[in-house]
């Protein structure tokens, strides 16, 4: 066994299971949470990251986070971004501006875009069907956009199933969607951070609706705010259970909660060995997802490069723009240089990928 030495017994157990491929149960997850060594936990989710990719290899995106919009009538208590409709601050992206940043985005070697914004009630369908026709007719750039909560609130303003507000924007360009807005998947901890956002059954149908129709999304999980360990092995479960049935997941994400300038001031930001051990945990039970990736925009660069070890395998993007982690006071910034010498320095090789994690076609290290 991977020298497992420093864990109780019923921990070693569970970790017997895990090497032999089998699967673990909700009960089994909450255990090694709980009482797992880190470092046993660490070696648990690594060699379930060498199974599954057993070249050394680390993978990360060249995109750009753009915000159409702050403007949103939603009032997430762990937002530092939104502006409420009505206030100043407040702004809708101008065709020009949109446009000069994917170009920008392109001259940089990216891929792709990741767009989102607020809930903005005076907008129509068909303005985000506009964009990214928008978008689809003048850049040759992956469209990876809008998040289940916003999917979810355009289909109640427009009086239309999830369905096909998806079609309609999958129609106009739509091609993967970000796994925001998630959270915690638990409706007790939803209804005191975001009283105003879906629940986490509609996120959920939002994401299998999403695969049925072809389209692959990520998954996150913002954690650390007002939910119980206990909440967080509930969100995996909940995301098992999905893409059990559908397999249309690429990765999961998960990253600590940012408290500054937010409504939840008091929330303490959650430590290093915290993260590290929600990941190793993610990777261990999360035994139908390909890829977990690391969160070096809320922990920094090192504490990245050491979770590589605690089962990611995923950089993330080089993030050419981030605003809403920003807006909470974390802005870390790595060119795409400086991912790549952050991985080759934990050992590993460095290889640009696409939003399905195919590598893309001048894949270097």
């Amino acid at each position: 066994m991977t020298n497992l030495t420093q864990s109780p017994a019923e921990v070693l157990e569970i970790g017997k299971k895990v090497e032999a491929g089998e699967r673990i149960n909700f009960d089994e997850a909450v255990t090694l949470m709980e009482k797992a060594d880190l470092f046993d936990l660490g070696s648990l989710a690594h060699s379930i990251r060498m199974k599954k990719h057993p070249e050394p290899i680390v993978t990360y995106v060249i995109d750009r986070n753009i915000n159409y919009s702050n403007i949103c009538d939603c009032g997430c208590r762990f937002c530092a971004f939104y502006v409420a409709p009505g206030k100043d601050g407040g702004f809708v992206i101008s065709r020009e501006e949109l446009g000069q940043k994917i170009q920008e985005t392109i001259d940089l070697g990216g891929t792709q875009i990741l767009m989102q914004g607020g809930h903005h009630p005076d907008l129509p369908l068909s303005f985000y069907e506009d964009m990214l026709a928008f978008i689809k007719d003048n850049y040759p750039v992956h469209i990876h956009a809008f998040s289940p909560p916003e999917v979810v609130y355009w289909s109640e303003l427009n009086g239309i199933s999830i369905k096909e507000v998806l079609q309609r924007l999958i129609k106009a360009g739509l091609a993967s969607i970000p796994g925001g807005g998630a959270e915690i998947l638990v409706d007790e901890v939803r209804s005191r951070i975001a009283p105003n956002k879906c629940n986490a059954a509609k996120w959920l149908e939002v994401m299998e609706t999403a695969h049925n129709l072809g389209l692959r999304t990520t998954a996150t999980m913002m954690f650390g705010h007002e939910e119980q360990p206990v909440d967080r092995i509930k969100h995996l479960f909940a995301l098992r259970e999905v893409q059990d049935r559908t397999g249309g997941f690429t990765a999961f994400i998960p990253w600590t909660f940012q408290p500054d300038n937010t409504n939840i001031p008091n929330a303490r930001k959650m430590t290093s060995v915290e993260y590290l051990r929600m990941l190793a945990v993610s990777r261990i039970v999360l035994d139908n997802f390909d890829n977990v990736q690391v969160s070096w925009v809320t922990m920094g660069p090192k504490i990245s490069q050491l979770a590589l070890f605690y089962g990611g395998n995923d950089f993330g993007s080089t993030m050419i723009e981030e605003n809403v982690v920003k807006a909470a006071g974390v802005s870390f910034r790595l060119s795409e240089a400086e991912i790549h010498n952050l991985i080759k320095k934990a050992g590993f090789m460095p290889k640009q990928r696409l939003m399905d994690y195919t590598l893309a076609e001048n894949a270097n290290g």
